[in-house]
């Protein structure tokens, strides 16, 4: 029987063949079960695959300030012993058939992804597993403890990293009290407090089929799309309202400069930026290509790398979220170094704001970033990862259309008042881990 790894090397050919810009338009088709999970699904006969994914409003936004962790070590324990099967066996039984089970999460999501064979015999044993793990987890104690230490002991190592200091920091700053401000990975005094119970209870409130979102993909008909989404639906918790995610406030302007001794000094400035269905969500996403976002291309890097040598990268972001998601600049130079890279950074973002890109930029990102976008599309993975964000955010079936049209469109004048509406430079938040000063509050 081939596995899913021998048959990758078919999916390479095959992308040399057929035009990558037919994966753009691709129909999706939507529908809803009858227990209320929303379903999206493209057919796709081109590879003896199947992909599947269901992804619930369970990320680490949806824990509190007291249990913080919890969303992260439930979603962790799903596959780890489920419907009377022990995680060796349920690795084992994937193994045997070359299915592969994987988790995504973040501060909106929890998801569980399966990836199989499309054939009846592997495609029923490997579904079999994975509607065990969605809809009969187990939490067994001796494997909540094992990876309750395991996240702690990650934790720990990760609190003397310069770049994890960094994130964090900022992270706190733009967030503060807000439920993006919590750590995915929980804190080490809640997560000493976790109990079995408090899995069962998130799992229970949280992980509800009226709150879920599946993304089907592959070698199976829309008729057996429809009997796996019933199937994968129909047992989940039921009737329970789950909590929405405030809006966040704005952060108050500081830089935090922090003692380390790592070698260089890490840099990161933010603010809030985006929500998924954000109205300048394509003004926002060309302009920080210019900005910093489109590597060698980019203005940060012209005059932070190529013009001064002050760092050897330096990148910007947006990051969406079904709230604002942080803005973010980020680069590392030598100590000595480190104010005068932040203050060019600074100078740079304050110019790009005020001014807004040229035309000769703006032709440049738009070729970039329209001539790029079929290798955003080019796996079956890839475009499951955008068929759950279509439909857990909300956006249009057509957004994969619409993309290109949407970005040509964009102009200088669009780029200008969006970013001067939304990224006041002198509002920014800042972090200098590593820096020679001992740390201080501007």
């Amino acid at each position: 029987m081939a596995s899913l790894k021998s048959i990758f090397f078919f999916i390479i050919l095959l992308l040399g063949v057929y035009p990558q810009w037919t994966l753009a338009t691709l129909p999706i088709q939507h529908w809803q079960t009858s227990s209320g999970a929303r379903v999206f699904f493209i057919e796709n006969h081109g590879l003896p695959i199947l992909d599947i994914g269901i992804d619930f409003s369970a990320g680490s936004g949806a824990d509190i300030p007291e249990k913080s962790g919890c969303a992260n070590l439930t979603l962790k324990l799903l596959d780890l012993g489920a419907g009377g099967l022990s995680e060796d066996k349920i690795s084992k039984s994937l193994a045997d058939v070359g299915a592969e089970l994987s988790i995504r999460f973040d501060p909106d999501r929890a998801g569980v992804l399966l990836r199989t064979l499309s054939n009846k015999n592997e495609r029923s044993q490997a579904l079999d597993i994975f509607f065990k793990v969605i809809q009969r987890p187990e939490f067994p104690e001796k494997v909540l403890e094992r990876e309750r230490a395991r996240v702690i002991s990650w934790l720990k190592e990760a609190e003397t990293k310069p770049s994890y200091i960094a994130n964090h920091t900022l992270t706190k700053m733009l967030y503060g009290s807000h439920p993006y401000g919590l750590r995915g990975s929980g804190e080490i005094d809640t997560l000493s407090r976790l109990k079995r119970k408090d899995l069962i209870d998130f799992y229970q409130s949280h992980y509800l089929a009226e709150n879920s979102v599946i993304s089907i993909m592959g070698d199976i008909s829309r008729v057996e799309a429809a009997m796996i989404a019933e199937t994968l639906s129909k047992d989940l918790p039921r009737g329970k309202t789950v909590k929405i995610i405030p809006s966040a406030s704005k952060p108050v302007s500081n830089i935090k400069r922090i003692m380390h001794p790592a070698s260089q000094s890490h840099i990161l400035l933010g603010y809030l930026g985006l929500k998924r269905d954000d109205p300048d969500y394509y003004p926002l996403l060309v302009g920080n290509y210019i900005l910093g976002g489109g590597g060698f291309a980019s203005r940060l890097m012209e005059e932070i790398r190529q013009k001064r040598g002050l760092a050897y990268s330096v990148h910007s972001g947006f990051f969406p979220l079904k709230q604002s998601g942080p803005f973010q600049i980020g680069l590392q130079t030598k100590k000595d170094q480190s104010e005068k890279a932040l203050m060019i950074t600074q100078k740079v973002l304050a110019n790009f704001v005020a001014k807004g890109p040229t035309e000769k930029e703006l032709i440049a990102a738009k070729g970039n970033i329209i001539g790029g976008f079929p290798l955003r599309l080019d796996s079956n993975k890839k475009i499951m990862g955008y068929l759950a964000v279509i439909g857990f955010y909300k956006l249009p079936l057509t957004f994969l259309d619409d993309y290109v049209n949407a970005v040509d469109s964009v102009t200088v004048a669009q780029i200008k008042d969006a970013f001067q509406r939304r990224i006041p430079p002198e509002e920014m938040v800042a972090v200098v881990v590593g820096a020679i000063k001992k740390e201080k509050n501007n």
